[in-house]
């Protein structure tokens, strides 16, 4: 249309006009960010439950907030509401119960936990393990339970709470989920289907049955005191991720929407990548391509060339092979230009939040971009010789940043990166 705001391939602009944050340094975008850029770790011994011989006794939790009896679902709604609520706030658009857009939102996989389950078990009558489940069923002692694991609990809970429009559209694409849900706004607004959409991403699975899956794929550090040490990507003496909590949530608009009223621009989603990995359920191609590939493609999207990029937001689990792989993509694509572009993963204070982890790090993406503030990676105290980055170790570091790729790789084989920009002159 004349007179519109179009990008390099004639496609509405997509603008970032609020965020909210919660990970295991607290809840909100300015506390968060403090923490970050001062080299906090939220990271630190579960308390939720007995870790009494478990391999790995530490989590980034997020204890601090208030909600019914613990589960999962129960508090990833919590988690997911906390960071919505303040991204609307933030963007001035609609109100809570009236947003004018659909939701797109990333979420951990709901089923049954142990607890549950042997709850269950223990109280019916009906004979055998299944007798009594069916005991308990039909006694409906459990409508609650019920809502938040049965199909599109969490999600049509959410989507009530903020009243966007249409079916709320749900994801779990593992670690990349936070990602892929912006991906998803992003494009809906391309594409001319709406002016708005809520993106978030939430996650809050750290309990007992959760902890030991990772740990029996070996996927876990093992380096439980101190639990604030545990996180150490990029370095040599990594020895796995630290599972944990959080959420975090963009309000994306039209451009042209948002200035016509009166909007403040955070940032604009300029470009998005994403590729399916099809060699193993948890490791990458050995020779990249998918990752490769994914950061090509976010590059395209957004017009821009390596030497665009002023700051990786890595993905940086911390793991053996992970950062190895995410280097090696780098290393590909960037070529010379890497030398010179400050690489940090913010996994190292809040640990990996799984679902979310591609949400709360695209907002710390635009956090950096607006104060000029790249957080550390803290703990990189031994680097890997075999991962040449220019890694922001231990201590913040200002910089002009007008340009971020975010990445997030996910088990299955989903990989998303990313590209946040200020808003073009």
């Amino acid at each position: 249309m004349a007179g519109a705001a179009l990008d390099h391939k004639n496609r509405p602009i997509v603008a970032v006009t609020g965020m909210g944050v919660v990970s295991s340094l607290g809840a909100g975008r300015k506390d968060n960010f403090a923490a970050l850029t001062s080299g906090q770790s939220g990271i630190r011994t579960i308390s939720r439950f007995p870790v009494d011989g478990m391999r790995t006794t530490m989590a980034g939790t997020v204890d601090f907030l208030d909600f019914p009896e613990f589960s999962a679902p129960a508090l990833t709604e919590k988690l997911a509401v906390t960071a919505g609520e303040e991204a609307i706030a933030q963007s001035g658009i609609g109100r809570i119960g009236d947003f004018p857009g659909p939701l797109f939102i990333g979420i951990p996989p709901v089923e049954l936990e142990w607890q549950h389950r042997f709850d269950l078990y223990t109280k019916g009558t009906g004979g055998g393990g299944y007798g009594r489940l069916l005991d308990v069923a039909r006694k409906g002692d459990y409508k609650n339970l019920h809502r938040l694991i049965s199909f599109a609990g969490v999600e049509e809970a959410v989507s009530d709470h903020f009243g966007t429009i249409g079916a709320p559209i749900s994801l779990t694409t593992a670690c990349a989920s936070g990602a892929s849900a912006i991906q998803l706004g992003a494009e809906a607004i391309r594409r001319g289907e709406t002016e708005a959409a809520l993106c978030i991403a939430a996650d809050g699975s750290v309990h007992a049955e959760a902890v030991i899956r990772f740990s029996l794929l070996s996927a876990l550090s093992t380096r439980n005191d101190p639990p604030e040490k545990a996180s150490k990507p990029f370095s040599k003496d990594r020895d796995g991720f630290v599972v944990a909590e959080g959420s975090g949530a963009f309000v994306l608009e039209n451009l042209d929407s948002a200035k016509a009223r009166g909007a403040e621009v955070l940032a604009i989603v300029a470009g998005c990548g994403e590729q399916a990995d099809d060699f193993h359920r948890t490791r990458s191609k050995p020779d990249g391509s998918s990752i490769i590939g994914v950061f090509r493609d976010a590059l395209a999207d957004a017009g821009l060339e390596p030497g665009d990029i002023d700051h990786v937001n890595a993905h940086g689990t911390s793991t053996p092979e992970n950062d190895k792989m995410e280097y090696m993509g780098l290393s590909t694509v960037f070529g010379d230009d890497l030398a010179g572009i400050p690489v940090s993963s913010n996994k190292s204070m809040v640990g990996h939040t799984i679902s979310a982890a591609g949400a709360i790090e695209a907002v710390v993406s635009v956090m950096t971009m607006q104060n000029g503030r790249i957080p550390p990676t803290i703990n990189h105290d031994v680097p890997d010789p075999d991962i040449q980055l220019d890694v922001v170790p231990n201590e913040a570091r200002d910089a002009d940043v007008s340009a971020v790729m975010s990445n997030s790789f996910g088990f299955g084989g989903q990989n998303v990166s990313l590209i946040l920009r200020r808003e073009p002159a």
